[in-house]
């Protein structure tokens, strides 16, 4: 399917990405805040490219996401270049990336909000849980190339070459017809605001378990680099099983998702975050995992029901971006004032408004 095979090849480059982060840094000669300065050019990208991605693609989604990921693909090839020395800086590289990025984030909302309402089927949960097992086997794969000797600049040439493939891949889906002729109406931006915030809580806790779950494991338990590795994987892993089992109960109302996305969510990240052993801080990944997963794309799905001309979705995908951006400098903050165990249990809190959603329903 054309939307699971974008979301598949978005996943790839992260995970690869995240494996060679360490090589990127190494053959730039980065310290740890010059990558880190680099790397906020990703969110200075993204988040002006989903604006206006999300106004250009409504009633374009099959032009939109194409030429979305055709920029995303271009943004890898960029970053290769400057990671293999070309003379331009990694940041304007980054820079394009992030647009790619965000652009590509808003348009495959778009085209799969009118797949699922052309189609009639439910179609977030699997395109979404392409991505966590994309992820799951590139970052292993790129580790495996780091150590026959293959360089970040040519690993990532390699990874957009799928990617520019996937760029004619939205061509197969139905062109589709103007969804309402009714004159257009304002985006409802309090519905906007309150599912994108609870959306980022989601994506903030996210982001904290693929940034710090290996270095608490690893640095905090004393467990081994393999099992240090096991956290992000394992949480990626139930990621993707959550999202299937809702897929398999489509019975399963909002009311059981936000109630076991924060009752779970809200467990699983303090018996991780307090785990006194490295098993128990992985069953605690997983737990956040398989609760959180299936909240993001059923809040998606219903932005999308909700308003055809797909301006919800495009006003939640871009507010529930604040969560990644936010969650590096949260976490770092709170681990700054009570370690980095504590930091992780306190993102417990950011439970409490989908346990409140789920009441309020």
């Amino acid at each position: 399917m054309p939307l699971i095979a974008v979301c598949a090849v978005w996943g790839v480059f992260w995970g690869s990405w995240a494996a060679l982060l360490p090589a990127v840094k190494a053959g730039l000669g980065l310290s740890t805040a010059g990558l880190g300065l680099a790397l906020s050019a990703i969110p200075v990208g993204a988040i002006p490219a989903m604006a206006l991605a999300g106004r250009w693609a409504r009633g374009r989604e099959r032009a939109g996401l194409g030429l979305a990921t055709a920029l995303f693909g271009l943004g890898i090839l960029a970053v290769a270049g400057a990671a293999s020395g070309l003379p331009y800086p990694l940041t304007a590289a980054l820079l394009v990336l992030g647009a790619g990025s965000g652009a590509l984030d808003v348009t495959l909302n778009l085209a799969t909000g009118r797949a699922e309402r052309q189609s009639g089927r439910r179609l977030f949960q699997p395109v979404y849980a392409a991505f966590p097992v994309a992820v799951i086997a590139a970052a292993p794969a790129t580790g495996l190339a780091r150590d026959l000797g293959a360089g970040p600049g040519a690993t990532l040439a390699v990874v957009a070459v799928p990617v520019l493939g996937c760029a004619f891949a939205p061509l197969a889906l139905p062109p589709g017809t103007p969804e309402s002729t009714a004159r257009r109406t304002r985006t409802p931006w309090r519905q906007a605001a309150l599912l994108g915030a609870l959306a980022a809580c989601v994506l903030i806790i996210e982001n904290a378990v693929e940034q710090w779950s290996a270095l608490l494991l690893e640095d905090h338990l004393k467990a081994s680099a393999l099992v240090a590795a096991a956290a992000p994987a394992g949480y990626m892993a139930a990621l993707t099983a959550g999202r299937l089992i809702v897929q398999a109960l489509p019975r399963l109302g909002p009311r059981a998702l936000y109630a076991a996305a924060g009752a779970g969510g809200g467990a699983g990240i303090v018996l991780a975050g307090l785990a006194p052993a490295p098993g128990w801080a992985l069953a605690g990944f997983a737990l956040t995992g398989l609760a959180l997963g299936p909240l993001v794309p059923a809040i998606l799905s219903r932005a999308s029901a909700g308003d055809p001309r797909g301006s919800l979705v495009a006003a939640v995908s871009t507010i529930s971006y604040a969560g990644f951006v936010a969650s590096p400098l949260l976490v770092g903050a709170l681990a700054a004032a009570g370690g980095l165990r504590m930091a992780l249990a306190l993102l417990a809190v950011l439970a409490v408004p989908l346990l409140a959603m789920s009441a309020a329903r």
